[in-house]
């Protein structure tokens, strides 16, 4: 464990308390707050996953631990699911849809001379 990575969390965690106690936040504020929330999970989820891809992280953990850890991981990603369910469904019912993904235009061959 990089001690770099639990003070830079905790710095995120203390970012976060500051945030959700924040009053009067105008709908700009909110938008600027989740962003940075979905990004403090990103870094979280990238570490984990190097942790996990990387069997000599992972045998140093328990049977039990790594039980631990499943199940923990599993409560939040079915939340996380549920609610991000939710709220898609909200969107659709607002209209919104997700940018369709233009093709990609081949490049024109480069010749070198």
């Amino acid at each position: 464990m990089s001690e770099r990575w639990i003070q830079s969390s905790k710095k995120i965690l203390e970012r976060i308390e500051r945030l959700e106690k924040a009053e009067d936040r105008d709908r700009l504020e909110l938008v600027r707050s989740t962003w940075f929330m979905l990004g403090a999970l990103q870094r979280s989820l990238v570490g984990w996953l190097q942790w996990v891809k990387n069997p000599e992280i992972m045998v140093k953990f328990t049977k039990e631990e790594l039980e631990e850890i499943n199940s923990n991981i599993a409560k939040f990603t079915r939340s996380f699911i549920e609610y991000d369910l939710k709220v898609t469904e909200q969107g659709t019912k607002k209209g919104l849809k997700a940018k369709k993904k233009k093709p990609k235009e081949k490049a024109e061959p480069h010749y070198v001379i």
